[in-house]
């Protein structure tokens, strides 16, 4: 009698032929092709502007498209922080929800935490809000926190808002010159820290300044932080998108703008400047690297800041107010 095997043991016999498939489950073993577009996904932010716009397209160009242009001095953002779960973002902190609110932006819910401590800056946000007929909404300060984002400080308030939307720098300059004025702008060569774009803005509303150009590539945007460190500013000063900055003074030049770039090697010394009184554009650099070759090439005039410690230098904002200020003193004392 044969012993009987354990389960599972060969039976000492040789395995005959594997029978396959006829290529049957071939189609299971390719891959699955490129990662379809943004645009190309239903789902994406991107392929729902898109489904939007062609809808908008569909209908004869009524109603209103996903995205729309504004210029002039009309604001978009404030302290702000995405909001992932729609195309919308997040305007907080006091000072820059209330000019927000102030300046008319289409907002769609107004936030504030429990048991807010109420000042007049809350109460008028109230009043707007209800008068407009923005919804308000008390929410939990853990809400809040989520809503600001990381390292995000809202004081108790928020207010959604539609994408920001730069402005063109040739709308601003056509909106000066209709009103009959000297145009001021400030134009920003590789500024990527955005507290110091804050600073730029806040110092172009105090000292008269009509607006901010932005290079569309390499450059801070007009984020959370741009706001916080504008103190609402941002909310009455227009920032603008160049594709090319070099191009748009070229343009600006062109009809009779004169382009001043401040660098520590300038050929002319701030308290000297003789166009001050002049249309003029002040271009900053980064910190590290100055001007680039092609926008000082650009310049009419390279302009330095006299300081009196020779090992000390001004960062991009502290350069920019001061130049501001110098041109405005001048201006002032030709009226």
């Amino acid at each position: 009698m044969a012993k009987p095997q354990r389960p599972g043991a060969s039976n000492g016999k040789k395995k005959g032929p594997t029978k396959g498939t006829g290529g049957l489950g071939r189609k299971s073993l390719e891959g699955r092709g490129p990662t379809p577009k943004a645009e190309d996904r239903a789902w994406h932010p991107a392929g729902k502007r898109k489904a939007a716009a062609e809808r908008y397209a569909a209908s004869g160009g009524k109603g209103k498209p996903g995205q729309q242009r504004q210029t002039g001095g009309s604001p978009n953002r404030s302290a702000r922080a995405k909001d992932n779960t729609t195309d919308v973002e997040v305007v907080t902190g006091r000072n820059s929800v209330l000019e927000a609110l102030r300046a008319k932006i289409p907002a769609s819910a107004f936030y504030i935490a429990q048991r807010v401590e109420m000042d007049d800056r809350v109460k008028e946000m109230l009043s707007i809000a209800t008068n407009r007929g923005i919804p308000v909404l008390e929410v939990t300060r853990q809400e809040l926190d989520r809503m600001a984002g990381f390292d995000g400080v809202h004081q108790g308030v928020a207010v959604k808002v539609p994408p920001y939307e730069y402005a063109h720098p040739q709308d601003l300059l056509e909106a000066v010159i209709d009103k009959g004025e000297v145009p001021l702008f400030v134009a920003l060569d590789g500024i990527t820290d955005p507290r110091n774009l804050g600073a730029i803005i806040r110092s172009t509303g105090a000292f008269g300044g009509h607006g901010i150009i932005l290079p569309q590539r390499r450059s801070a945007g007009v984020n959370s932080a741009a706001w916080k460190t504008s103190a609402g500013a941002a909310a009455r000063v227009p920032v603008a998108l160049a594709t090319n900055l070099t191009t748009q003074l070229k343009e600006f030049k062109k009809q009779g703008v004169f382009v001043l770039g401040l660098d520590g090697d300038g050929d002319v010394m701030l308290p000297e400047l003789q166009l001050a009184d002049r249309p003029v554009v002040i271009v900053t650099g980064s910190e590290g690297k100055g001007l680039s070759r092609l926008v000082a090439e650009t310049c009419d005039q390279i302009v330095s800041i006299p300081i009196s410690a020779v090992t000390e230098s001004l960062n991009a904002g502290i350069a920019t107010s001061v130049a501001l200020y110098q041109v405005s003193t001048i201006r002032n004392a030709k009226k």
